[in-house]
């Protein structure tokens, strides 16, 4: 469930449908989300910038269950969380219930944000009537643009098959066609070439008017990651030339912190949802719920900080692949291992010696003990005890959620060449070897679309569910079945939930179909 809680709440269609959360049908009484704009001063253009604000606060509240679903199913992690939400770990493992609330929780979050995207794009268009400055309107209209774009990739990469909003009034849902995922990606290519052209050739963090916000390289990357999925490998070759030939964003050295708070608005980040303590030990505290993602039981640094509640473990598979592979750098940040957990890996007689840097305490000095719910928890989304602003108790507070980051653009590009497109900016070799080297790996030449696929493997585990999607598109769906999951391509979308089915007649036209 996502609840909403900023220090700026703009009156914006949708709330009084969503209210502070979203875990309410998605279309009850869609007349009341009509009127928003009654007392509101369109004249004074000091407050366009309100509506963009409000779509930045929206899209950085996401739902805690959002993330988790998205990113499940690849053979990069487990569901974990034993003994609890089972429907979660049996989509894990490819079984699907329409009814699961999480299901329609993640589509309410989505299509909330996307239409009150809608929403703050209407009110500067009723801002820019009376702006002297015309181009700052169009400015903020593309960032909206940007941010409605990754949320609906989002939806059309776990749905396939979903709506193409048009303007703010959900109403719209009743009556409107179910669009290919082709489509949608084609679509929102488009959206973003719309965007670019009103954007700032700028690196995210050096905004200062909204830092870490949108700017041309956020929608070049979003434009390179629909255009994947469209198979168009030279879009994303042309996507990703712009963003390594800006000269902008680099491949932040230290991959350990990356994910922690020394990585905020590094220079590797294209795009991230952004949390705040404020820099007080009480107080008000906007966060992501990273204790979903933490481990049950742990002997915290810092005394009484809390811990997680068990979900979301790496898989033995990715663990052994990259031990295979020799990592250290890459598997250390991202895994926290609990004793049962380096027993259960020892159990194999091929890692019956493991390296002795493997351990249930991290680099950062917390224990991670063992917990009933899973053997592993994800290191990408735990934040160091010692990091927690004094004061400041909860899992991952003030810790920042990465979205698109400079080594997936890198890996994208490679894998475009290796697919047959064409690049001056940067060689396959040179862009894998960028990636490999931060991670204390030897270089490779002549670089194949299989060995880009692994490198993808190991960099981006656990992120957003990259692995998943990526074997989808491939057709090497053989690679999701494992450790006693099997997949089969009928599964390769997850059903549309039943409360929607219920509420909108396009989805159970396509249920019943």
């Amino acid at each position: 469930m996502k609840f909403k809680k900023y220090s700026i709440k703009l009156v914006v269609l949708g709330a009084v449908l969503f209210g502070a959360s979203a875990c309410h049908d998605l279309l009850d009484e869609p007349s009341e989300n009509k009127s928003f704009t009654e007392e509101t001063d369109y004249t004074n253009s000091e407050d366009m910038i309100k509506p963009l604000i409000g779509a930045y606060a929206e899209f950085y509240q996401r739902g805690w269950e959002d993330f988790p679903l998205i990113s499940v199913r690849g053979d990069d992690v487990n569901a974990g969380g034993l003994g609890d939400q089972q429907d979660f770990a049996e989509t894990d493992k490819f079984k699907y219930n329409k009814d699961y609330w999480m299901y329609n929780s993640t589509w309410q979050n989505f299509y909330a944000d996307i239409f009150d995207a809608h929403s703050a794009i209407e009110q500067i268009d009723l801002y820019k009537e009376h702006a002297a400055n015309k181009s700052t309107a169009d400015q903020y209209q593309a960032e909206v643009k940007v941010l409605r774009g990754w949320l609906l990739f989002q939806v059309a990469r776990v749905w396939g098959d979903v709506f193409i909003t048009t303007s703010s009034d959900p109403s719209d849902l009743l009556v409107a066609e179910l669009s290919p995922k082709a489509e949608v990606m084609q679509h929102i290519s488009d959206q973003m070439d719309e965007a670019i052209a009103n954007l700032p050739a700028k690196h995210p963090n050096e905004r200062t008017d909204i830092p870490g916000g949108v700017t041309k390289y956020t929608a070049l990357a979003i434009k390179a990651l629909a255009n994947l999925e469209l198979n168009n490998f030279q879009k994303v070759a042309d996507a990703t030339s712009q963003i390594i030939s800006s000269g902008k964003f680099s491949l932040e050295e230290d991959y350990y912190n990356l994910f922690k708070i020394p990585g905020k608005l590094s220079d590797e980040n294209l795009l991230e949802i952004q949390t705040s303590d404020f820099g007080q030990g009480t107080g008000d505290l906007v966060y992501y719920e990273f204790a979903a993602l933490g481990p049950q039981g742990w002997s915290p640094k810092v005394k009484d900080a809390d811990g997680g509640w068990g979900f979301y473990e790496p898989s033995l598979k990715w663990i052994k692949f990259m031990l295979d592979r020799g990592e250290e750098t890459r598997l250390e940040t991202s895994v926290l291992f609990t004793n049962r957990g380096i027993a259960e890996i020892k159990k194999d007689p091929n890692y019956a010696t493991l390296p002795a840097w493997i351990s249930n305490t991290t680099p950062s000095g917390d224990v991670i003990n063992d917990f009933s719910r899973g053997m592993f928890s994800s290191g990408k989304h735990y934040l160091p005890s010692d990091q927690l602003t004094p004061g400041r108790k909860k899992y991952g507070a003030n810790k920042n959620m990465i979205v698109i980051r400079y080594a997936e653009i890198l890996l994208m590009h490679a894998e475009a060449l290796t697919e047959g497109a064409s690049s001056s900016a940067m060689t396959a070799d040179a862009a894998v070897n960028a990636v490999r080297d931060r991670a204390g790996l030897s270089p490779i030449s002549g670089v194949t679309l299989e060995q880009v696929m692994d490198e993808k493997f190991a960099e981006l585990g656990m992120e957003w569910g990259t692995r998943y999607y990526d074997m989808l598109r491939q057709g090497n769906t053989s690679a999701l079945s494992y450790e006693g999951r099997t997949f089969s391509n009928d599964k390769a979308y997850l059903p549309y939930p039943q409360n929607q089915v219920d509420l909108l007649p396009p989805l159970a036209a396509a249920a019943n179909n």
